[in-house]
This record gives structure tokens, C-alpha cells and sequence, in this order.
């Protein structure tokens, strides 16, 4: 992924480790696999069965733990997290997981989403005296729980899960047992899985066959499971309700080798190019992909279109997280430096570039200028996915509709926006066909509120502006 060119942020990705004498080694690899998530900062809590341990900072997994803070943080279990920071909520104390600690014991904290609802209840929390130390939508969980504790603890998580909204998926532990959750909706991956007769759970299934952990199942919305050394304990907070598994986990997000809700994200993402082919064909000589998420759906057009599929961009893969930029020549050069075009593939020809989404329209137009200063004689663009029109409340950094290019311009002015020859996204009905392919249900279906503006919960007032994430 382009990360700072591409203007598309997802908020983290969790891993838990129950039962194992490594679980600190193996929920670093686990979140290394997690990494494209986040790579603003990154945090592991381990217990022993009677202390708490956390590491944490800012940057990359490998940069944020040496093999001697591994060995320190020893445990049969651990809870891990990788962050993307939005602005104004980078601070050290909003690195996750979050960990509290109490006469009545530690209780950790990792969280991936956004709750649409947590100002209303920050504001409520600080009326009856709660002190909050972070701008992160997890420690409103932290209170919520610690305020019910006249009732026994996996009753009391039940209770804060029922008085909050939006999406998320959480990881929480105590020094003995580690709970489990998802959103009644399911917005947000969580899977768990099993390696020999300890319990791993991951935001994605690709982390799994990293650490040679075998999948069980995803963990249902609106289901609690509790984790100890008797085994795994499944309960449910919620009443079943449709699923809305976010659409721009398949488009963009998750790895092409993690499987969402049984269905592969490569193998969804080539149907996507397919359908897009069908909907907006174009007479071409190549095809090719942005990489990396935008690969699969370019090789599915290609297919598809019967136009010969090729290498037209380069990631350049050495390219440091930081790059010191003090003027717009700089920066402009970074990019390049980042991303480069073939000038042997696309010079001359009329090149097809197929990308997952287009949000503000600056890279788009900067890769099509590559294009076309290598020599392409035409850049037709392709998304594989509808125009992003509406804000996400749900943990996307996408929370101002006035940065949305396609909430402002239509496709006409958004081709010439960006110098491209014609510009075509696909359809609403190919993209949920891509997916879900007519199987739709109670249990599978997705959130494309980004797309139509259909939000699958309540939008309280204060998530209308930019606000806090998790």
C-alpha cells in the first residue's frame, strides 16, 4: 500500500496469544503479518497468571521491540496491536493496548474501530467524575466495565459492549483469562484459530499461517468469547442482526491471502476487476495495477478484457516510513520515489490503470502524470470500486466529506481533475456481486455506507465532524 500517497487509513489490527510459553514471540509475528494495518505504533501486554507486562511505541513492530523486550515480556498469554495515528492522536499514552491497573487487577486493552457514540459517553464519564489520561475511544471501555464492578467481570464487559455503538473489534485480558468481542454487526475481521492446544485470534486469517496457527472460525457479531485455561467459553451480548462487514476490507485493506467471512480477498478482488471490465470496456494495449492491494482486481480486468496484463508500475520497496520533504519539488519527488513507471511497458501504448478507490484524487493524478511522462499515449483509469461519497464513522481515516473528491465533483470532472483519458469506478451492484457473488444473508453481508451513504447504525452528532479514533 501507498500509505501516506494514497490518503486511505485503516485504524490497527489485534492478535491474541492464549496458552502458549512463547505467546510474546508469536503475537510479534502475528502482528508483523498485521502490519499494512498500522505502522504508527505498535504494543504487546503479557501475563504470567499473576502480572500484567506492557511494551510499547511508536513506529514499525521491528523497530518498537528487540529480542531482549520480547524475552522480558514472559506469559502463557498476550494481547498485541498495530496503530495508524490520526492526526492529533498520535501521543505515546494512545498507544494499545491500553493497560489499567486497580487494587481488584490489571485489566489491557486493544481495540480495532470506532465508536460512533464515544463522546456522548466521554462527556457522561467525566460528568460523574471519571479522569480520562488518553483521546482514545478504548479507555471509554476501560471505564465503562471498571464502573459496573459490582458485577462479576465477564458480566460487566457484556454490560459496557451493550452501551456502546459503531464498530469494533476488541481484544481485553485480564492476568487470568482474556475476552474476546466483536460488534453486533460484525463491521470490523476477527477470527480465531488454534496452534496445538493454545487459542490465537487475529484480526486476519493471514496471520495465522504466519505463526502455522490453524482457523477455527470468525467470531460471530454480537458474540463474547472468554478465554482461560479451561478452554473457550462463547456468549452472546447481542441478538443476531444483519451483517455489515466493511466492503473496503475486501477493496483495499486486508492482505489478498487473509479470507473474510469464508471468502478469499485475492480471488474477490479479481472478480472485481472482472466486473469492472465488463461494465467499462476500453480498447487498450496493457493493463496494470497500483500496487499493492490494486494487483488482484488488474489481473481480473486483464482476464477479463482479454488485454494483456503488465507490469506498467513499480513499488519501490526500500523506501523509508519518513522522508524529510521542505518543498513541493521534494515531495512531489517522493512520490517517485515510491512509485515508479516502466517506461519499456507503457511507452507508446494506451495503458488501462486499474486502482482499488480514488479519496482525494492527488495520487491519482500524480500516477497518471507518471504515466504519461514515460511515454504512454493514453492513461484510462479504472476503480475498482464505486466513488467514495460519504464520510466512514466507523474507523476509516475518511471522517470529512470536503476531502472526498467524489463527494464534490462528478466522474466528468473528476477524469479531467486528474488528466486522465476516461475514468470509469465500478457499480454499487458489482461490487456487493464481487463479494458476496448472491449469498447474502443474515450472516454474510457488508457495510458500503462510503458508497451510498446507508450507515448500518446510529451517526450521533459529534461523529459528523473529524473525531477521535481508536
Amino acid at each position: 500500500m501507498l500509505g501516506e500517497i494514497k490518503g486511505l487509513n485503516e485504524e490497527c489490527g489485534i492478535f491474541g496469544v492464549w496458552g502458549h510459553q512463547d505467546s510474546a514471540q508469536l503475537t510479534y509475528y502475528g502482528l508483523h503479518a498485521l502490519q499494512h494495518r498500522g505502522q504508527e505504533g505498535a504494543g504487546i501486554v503479557t501475563t504470567d497468571g499473576e502480572q500484567l507486562k506492557l511494551a510499547k511505541g511508536h513506529g514499525l513492530i521491528n523497530e518498537v521491540f528487540s529480542e531482549n523486550q520480547l524475552d522480558d515480556l514472559s506469559g502463557h498469554a498476550s494481547i498485541g496491536h498495530v496503530r495508524y495515528a490520526t492526526a492529533g492522536d498520535g501521543g505515546y499514552e494512545n498507544i494499545q493496548p491500553l493497560l489499567f491497573r486497580s487494587q481488584t487487577g490489571g485489566l489491557a486493552l486493544a481495540h480495532n474501530g470506532n465508536l460512533v457514540n464515544a463522546q456522548a459517553l466521554k462527556n457522561q464519564l467525566e460528568a460523574q467524575g471519571s479522569i480520562l489520561q488518553t483521546t482514545s475511544d478504548t479507555e471509554v471501555v476501560a471505564h465503562l466495565i471498571k464502573r459496573a464492578r459490582h458485577l462479576p467481570l465477564e458480566q460487566a464487559i457484556m454490560e459496557a459492549l451493550s452501551m456502546i455503538k459503531g464498530a469494533y473489534a476488541f481484544l481485553v485480558m485480564t492476568e487470568d483469562r482474556m475476552f474476546v468481542a466483536n460488534d453486533p454487526r460484525g463491521l470490523r475481521p476477527l477470527s480465531l484459530g488454534h496452534l496445538g492446544e493454545s487459542w490465537i485470534v487475529s484480526s486476519e486469517t493471514c496471520a495465522f499461517d504466519v505463526v502455522g496457527a490453524e482457523y477455527d472460525r470468525e467470531i460471530d457479531p454480537g458474540e463474547l468469547l472468554i478465554i482461560s485455561d479451561e478452554g473457550v467459553e462463547s456468549k452472546r451480548f447481542s441478538a443476531p442482526i444483519q451483517r455489515t462487514l466493511c466492503s473496503m476490507e475486501y477493496v483495499y485493506f486486508s492482505r489478498p491471502d487473509s479470507n473474510l467471512d469464508g471468502k478469499n480477498v485475492h480471488a474477490s478482488r479479481k472478480r472485481m476487476g472482472k466486473s469492472l471490465a465488463e461494465e467499462a470496456p476500453i480498447d487498450a494495449d496493457v493493463v496494470t495495477g497500483v500496487p499493492d492491494s490494486s494487483i488482484s482486481a488488474a489481473i481480473g480486468y486483464a482476464e477479463a478484457s482479454g488485454i494483456p496484463y503488465e507490469l506498467g508500475l513499480i513499488k519501490n520497496r526500500y523506501v523509508g516510513r519518513t522522508f524529510i520533504q521542505p518543498s513541493q519539488e521534494l515531495r512531489e519527488q517522493g512520490v517517485k520515489m515510491k512509485l515508479s513507471a516502466v517506461r519499456g511497458i507503457v511507452e507508446g501504448k494506451k495503458v488501462v490503470m486499474v486502482d482499488d478507490s480514488i479519496v482525494r484524487g492527488t495520487t491519482s493524478r500524480r500516477i497518471v502524470k507518471m504515466l504519461k511522462d514515460a511515454g504512454a499515449k493514453e492513461v484510462h483509469v479504472r476503480i475498482a470500486s464505486p466513488p467514495i461519497k460519504n464520510p466512514c464513522y466507523y474507523g476509516i481515516d475518511t471522517s470529512n466529506s470536503g476531502e472526498l473528491i467524489a463527494a464534490n465533483n462528478s466522474v466528468e470532472e473528476i477524469e479531467e481533475q486528474i488528466g486522465a483519458d476516461s475514468l470509469a469506478f465500478l457499480s454499487v451492484q458489482g461490487l456487493n456481486d464481487s463479494i458476496y457473488q448472491g449469498e447474502e444473508s443474515l450472516r454474510h453481508g457488508g457495510c458500503m455506507a462510503c458508497f451510498t451513504g446507508n450507515y448500518p447504525t446510529e451517526i450521533y452528532p459529534n461523529t459528523m465532524h473529524p473525531y477521535e479514533k481508536a
